[in-house]
């Protein structure tokens, strides 16, 4: 190797020397700005890096106990679960049985024909309202009329003949009395008279027959309500026996509703009767009120097949929202719970051991608490037992909940 090379060589290495030291004072004096971070990568360093920068600022090195109190403090336990909580108190509870039942006219009746004969006019309109009284169709009247005239026609024949017997017995009565006529021939006169005058009241009887046929021959509406479809048409003939009718009428104002109850209630809701009518409310399918009514009867005798009895409601339907046939829910009301403790339905949960709600208590923490319900709706639980009131029961944010849980009540809700 020649004298040139060793030079260069020689020049390199210094030149790598330089570059190193200049790091080496780098790093010391960013370790003596910036301890915290020599301390991080080497404890032991960052003594010597603490120190170094107290001497040049003219700081007192932290201690130990320095260091704890910048250091974060580490999280006590899982944050609280937050809750809507409300207040159990005391007030009335009506005791309400729901259920379902079918909308039913108050009366319902097929009008038929009474009598035989041609159908010659039809004079209501399907799904017209009609009184007790209105013509519905006409029976041609001809023959019926003309069996009148004829027992009239023998009611007068007879009625003369009567008067001629008795005129008769009249004269036989003198001559009897001066024996020119028997005894026997008055005794007979006697029978005529007494028989005309059974025949005529047999006349009078068969006159009010063909009159009461002649009647039949216009038909009329026996009660008031809407008619249904028309069942027959004008030009048909009709007899008294058909089963086929001319319409149906339904009896709309007042209207019923059928429905059943449990048979445990039966003996409540027969004191209910008997101390007046309790009220009924029927509701549509989504719950929204259509109209209230009174109970009328319950029926004779509990459905063994179901365990249920079968109650009947009367409605006024001055508006014809019942409609017959309608499904409807009921609530029948029977009496009200006075001054219980009730909290929301919602609170209300089951376990394995029955029903419990969730209080808070003052520190804010959650405990489980059996409770006895005694009754129930959608929106309100009657707690029998286990509540007092005041206690804070919470109502949304319970299935998060174990018991002892740290909670944060929502502002919103009750306190």
């Amino acid at each position: 190797m020649g004298l040139a090379d060793k030079v260069s060589g020689m020049a390199g290495f210094n030149r790598a020397g330089v570059l190193l030291v200049l790091a080496a004072l780098a790093a010391v004096g960013y370790g003596v700005v910036a301890p915290e971070s020599v301390t991080r990568l080497s404890p032991a360093l960052g003594a010597l890096a603490e120190r170094g920068h107290a001497a040049l600022w003219g700081a007192t090195p932290p201690t130990a106990a320095d260091a704890s109190k910048t250091k974060p403090s580490a999280p006590s336990g899982v944050a609280p679960i937050v809750v809507s909580v409300t207040l159990a108190k005391r007030a009335d509870f009506p005791i309400v049985l729901e259920s379902l039942g079918q909308v039913q006219p108050y009366n319902t009746v097929l009008v038929r024909a009474r009598v035989d004969g041609e159908i010659i006019k039809i004079a209501f309109n399907e799904g017209q309202t009609v009184r007790a009284g209105d013509l519905l169709a006409q029976i041609d009247a001809r023959p019926f009329q003309a069996a009148l005239d004829q027992a009239t026609a023998k009611k007068a024949q007879d009625e003369a003949t009567l008067a001629n017997a008795r005129l008769d017995l009249t004269r036989y009565a003198t001559l009897a009395k001066q024996n020119f006529a028997t005894q026997q021939q008055l005794d007979t006169q006697n029978a005529l008279v007494n028989q005309l005058t059974a025949t005529l009241a047999a006349d009078a009887a068969a006159i009010d027959a063909a009159r009461v046929q002649l009647n039949y021959t216009a038909i009329r509406a026996p009660i008031s309500g809407r008619a249904g479809f028309r069942l027959i048409d004008e030009g048909n003939l009709v007899n008294a026996g058909q089963q086929t009718g001319i319409v149906s009428i339904a009896q709309l104002q007042p209207i019923t509703v059928v429905f059943s109850e449990p048979q445990e209630y039966v003996d409540r809701i027969n004191q209910e009767l008997r101390d007046g009518a309790p009220d009924v409310t029927v509701l549509t399918a989504d719950g929204k009120p259509i109209a209230t009514g009174k109970l009328t009867i319950s029926d004779n005798q509990v459905d063994p097949a179901t365990g249920t009895i079968r109650l009947k409601a009367e409605f006024e339907n001055k508006d014809n929202a019942l409609w017959p046939g309608l499904a409807v829910t009921t609530r029948l009301q029977l009496g009200v719970m006075k001054d219980v403790v009730v909290v929301p339905a919602d609170a209300v949960q089951r376990g394995a051991k029955g029903f419990f709600v969730y209080v808070v208590g003052d520190d804010n923490r959650a405990a489980a608490q059996p409770v006895k319900v005694a009754r129930q709706n959608a929106a309100v639980a009657v707690i029998a037992d286990g509540l007092k009131e005041g206690d804070r029961v919470v109502t949304t944010g319970e299935f998060l909940l174990q018991p002892g849980a740290q909670v944060a009540v929502d502002g919103q809700s009750g306190s």
